[in-house]
């Protein structure tokens, strides 16, 4: 555990790879691509193969297919408790209600230190007694507590890896580098979507989500309720495109995702993960 985090007991180890991909012989290559909206936070679902261009490194893949596809969550809930985080709170009640039957969360709190305060379960009774639990104080530090989590694990969830960071938007000096959470993310399966307040932290939001293929909202520009807000940002975590391309060899260490939709100027953000 990097910098020693996490307060409580060790949560099961987990396995996110951004877009570093190793392909056996006679493989595909496959990519998960998260697409939405920036503007409305929107998924974006009607995209064929022709939409997307894939660069490994300054290498351009072709895509042979793109088929876009919903998974069940396995969702893990980082959430601000340090001063500025009371701001979130609304938001930890909304993202507990839009939990679907199949789908399981996990509540990580977290302000100097981050710790974990329920267990992935299904009961939305035990998600909201750990919400109204929680203390409020001390620095935020959102890369400690990625590293945190991310290290502590998902154990055996079978559904999509998520981790959702729900933060006021600041970041208080985190002892672990962005890139050792990330890389740590990408060495397993998670993708990383933050929701945020204010604007402080925008960059970080937005380079976890890149990284990681997951996508980011802040909430000041939707303008939307928190149940509104929560309901989109399910929409999008929930559903995926899986790019096959051509040939089986491994793709790079960074690679770059770029999409045109079919209404010109729309501002569309795509970010993707291997599969495995």
């Amino acid at each position: 555990m990097a910098g020693g985090v996490f307060r409580t007991r060790s949560l099961p180890r987990l396995g996110v790879v951004f877009l570093a991909l190793t392909c056996g012989a006679g493989a595909q290559t496959r990519l998960q691509v998260t697409v939405f909206d920036r503007k409305t936070g929107e998924p974006v679902t009607d995209l064929k193969a022709a939409a997307f261009s894939v660069m490994d490194d300054r290498t351009p893949r072709q895509v042979q297919s793109a088929e876009y596809t919903n998974s069940a969550l396995d969702l893990m809930l980082l959430f601000d408790t340090s001063l500025v985080g009371e701001m979130v709170h609304p938001l930890g009640g909304a993202f507990i209600a839009g939990l679907e039957e199949k789908e399981q969360m996990a509540i990580v709190s977290f302000a100097s230190s981050a710790e974990l305060i329920q267990d992935f379960t299904s009961s939305k009774e035990l998600l909201r007694k750990a919400v109204r639990s929680v203390r409020y104080g001390n620095t935020p530090r959102v890369v400690d507590a990625l590293y945190a989590a991310a290290d502590g694990g998902f154990g055996n969830t079978v559904g999509r890896k998520v981790i959702v960071i729900l933060s006021a938007g600041v970041e208080g000096y985190s002892r672990t580098p962005e890139k050792e959470a990330l890389k740590l993310c990408r060495s397993h399966q998670i993708s990383i979507f933050p929701v945020y307040v204010v604007g402080a932290e925008r960059s970080l939001f937005e380079k976890l989500a890149r990284e990681s293929g997951g996508a980011f909202f802040s909430a000041r520009d939707l303008k939307l309720p928190p149940p509104k807000l929560a309901e989109r940002v399910y929409k999008v975590l929930r559903g995926r495109y899986v790019l096959t391309l051509a040939g089986n060899q491994a793709l790079g260490d960074r690679v770059k995702v770029e999409v045109t939709g079919p209404e010109p100027g729309r501002k569309l953000w795509a970010s993707g993960m291997a599969e495995n």
